[in-house]
């Protein structure tokens, strides 16, 4: 590996990587707007120049590959003063509205004006005042604070292969638009906002909700598909404002989806159940949470007593994590030894989509057909258990003898949109039901006993994507009122003391599952970070 010195610091880097990723990579700072590791390189914005001994002038670090024995000079007279003056010429027409900007607190353009810009601008002419611009259904375009990075750009031909930015005009006239009637719509818009190094491309669900300096994070997945989409949550005083992307070279490297980016809005729903109900004098009603647990075991022990091994049955949902799935299972087999599992809906949308680079037609990011995260791993844990299994088409149409002995069973839920018809499966119109979900569904009015649910945000586990990858999770708020999480129930079905603790569960579960790590930085972590000034 080639070594190269940087301000007196010998570093290692990779081999042709370029100056600018291997400073990164070492640790040390060098500013920079229009380089990105996933796009291509245009050296536009001239701010990462440096000196490198032996060529006469100064070049673009984002552009120069390594060479062992390279020595160079980031804060060289003449590497400060080109940092100086590209800050400078990037303010002359940038307006004052950092106190109301989204961006304030993760801007690079607010970091390297601290560190390199004036107290006091020397431009006396009057700024070029651009329009702000509504340039797709989530994305607004505020041209004034745009200092023509293009990334955006570069992303929407390069990535998602749509092509609806270019740039308009020349010189000081020059901005981002969308060509007329193609608006920034397609399915990874939302990674222009995290691209844009200052406030001018914004989201408009985060638009003025949260400073981000108040909120704190946690590594999470994806819980829309079964791509497997590492993200953070970002949050504060038990509420998700918004979720980003977090970097996985081998899942999704560093860009999610828009139906991912909004999915955390589950957690607020009004229309989320947050009230256990049991059945009483023919109608449901409202009990305290701990009393419908004990109704639900106690109406399943009967049922198990009355109709023997082989009358329960578990619907294990593939929005549950693994270890929920198999504390469930084992509570469920505790009371009859054959009952039956069996793999909630999967819900699929035809194909899955794909994207492209419009130049070079190589695929650049996938969304997956199947619409939930964790059907793989509900079948791993299912094969791991063993027993009695039954398909969900299999429960519903009745199919089978172990199928038609059914009498009662726990139904959990947890999808983020219907996922049951009007009209029940003659198996849920029968028996004692015990349903957990998050929002109201046909079976929730008929459950006997009902127990609202905790969302993906609000616990850990794991989950096993379409390739067989299992990923951690980490909650990033606490349950919502009247809500518990799957594991804590189960716990308590089992006569476990404690609270649900998935490494603990994973390391009871053996095999591959001990193995799965937590993200690092999963918790309380600052949702920006400073340059190093």
């Amino acid at each position: 590996m080639p070594k190269i010195t940087v301000d007196g610091k010998q570093i290692e880097a990779k081999d042709k990587q370029v100056v600018l990723q291997a400073i990164l990579d070492a640790g040390l700072f060098l500013p920079h707007y229009c380089y990105h590791p996933g796009l291509s390189i245009p050296a536009s914005c001239r701010v990462c120049l440096v000196e490198i001994e032996g060529i006469p002038k100064l070049v673009p670090s984002c552009q120069t590959q390594v060479r062992d024995g390279m020595v160079v000079h980031t804060q060289s007279p003449k590497s400060v003063a080109n940092q100086k003056q590209v800050v400078e010429y990037l303010l002359l027409s940038h307006p004052l509205d950092c106190p109301v900007c989204d961006k304030a607190g993760e801007c690079l353009l607010q970091d390297y004006s601290f560190q390199y810009g004036r107290s006091e601008s020397r431009f006396e002419e009057d700024k070029n005042k651009k329009p702000k611009k509504d340039v797709g259904k989530n994305i607004l375009l505020y041209n004034d604070r745009c200092i023509m990075c293009t990334r955006c750009v570069r992303f929407t031909r390069e990535i998602s292969g749509e092509s609806e930015l270019y740039i308009d005009g020349r010189g000081a006239k020059e901005e981002i638009d969308i060509f007329p009637g193609k608006p920034l719509d397609n399915k990874l818009s939302g990674n222009v906002v995290d691209l844009c190094p200052v406030g001018a491309l914004l989201d408009k669900d985060f638009l003025f909700k949260q400073r981000v300096w108040f909120l704190q994070r946690a590594a999470s997945v994806s819980p829309v598909d079964a791509g497997g989409e590492n993200i953070w949550l970002e949050f504060n005083e038990g509420r998700v404002y918004r979720i980003k992307p977090r970097y996985n070279a081998e899942v999704n490297t560093w860009w999610i989806s828009d139906d991912t980016r909004h999915s955390y809005h589950i957690t607020d729903d009004a229309n989320r159940l947050r009230s256990a109900v049991t059945v009483q004098h023919g109608a449901q009603g409202a009990v305290d949470y701990d009393a419908a647990i004990d109704a639900a075991l106690a109406g399943l022990k009967k049922i198990a007593a009355q109709s023997g091994q082989g009358s329960l049955y578990a619907v294990l949902s593939p929005m549950m994590a693994c270890e929920e799935a198999w504390l469930l299972s084992q509570a469920i087999r505790a009371l009859d030894p054959k009952a039956v599992l069996v793999l909630g809906p999967v819900p699929t949308t035809g194909e899955d989509e794909v994207f492209y680079n419009s130049q070079t037609k190589q695929e650049t990011f996938r969304i997956k057909a199947e619409k939930v995260p964790n059907a793989a791993g509900i079948r791993r844990v299912m094969q791991l258990l063993g027993g009695p299994t039954a398909s969900f088409e299999e429960l519903t149409r009745g199919g089978g003898e172990a199928v038609k002995a059914l009498q009662g069973g726990w139904i959990v839920g947890g999808y983020h949109s219907a996922w049951l018809p009007k009209t029940l499966p003659a198996v849920f119109e029968k028996g004692f039901k015990v349903v957990q979900d998050i929002l109201p569904s046909s079976i929730s009015a008929s459950a006997d006993v009902l127990l609202p649910a905790a969302t993906w945000a609000e616990k850990e586990g794991t989950w096993e994507n379409f390739n067989n990858r299992l990923q951690a999770f980490m909650a990033g708020v606490t349950p919502a009122e009247g809500t518990r999480r799957e594991g804590d129930v189960y716990l308590k079905l089992l006569g476990r003391s404690g609270l649900y603790n998935a490494a603990e569960i994973r390391s009871e579960m053996g095999g591959v599952f001990a193995d799965v790590t937590i993200p690092d930085a999963q918790a309380n972590e600052p949702a920006f970070e400073f340059s190093e000034l």
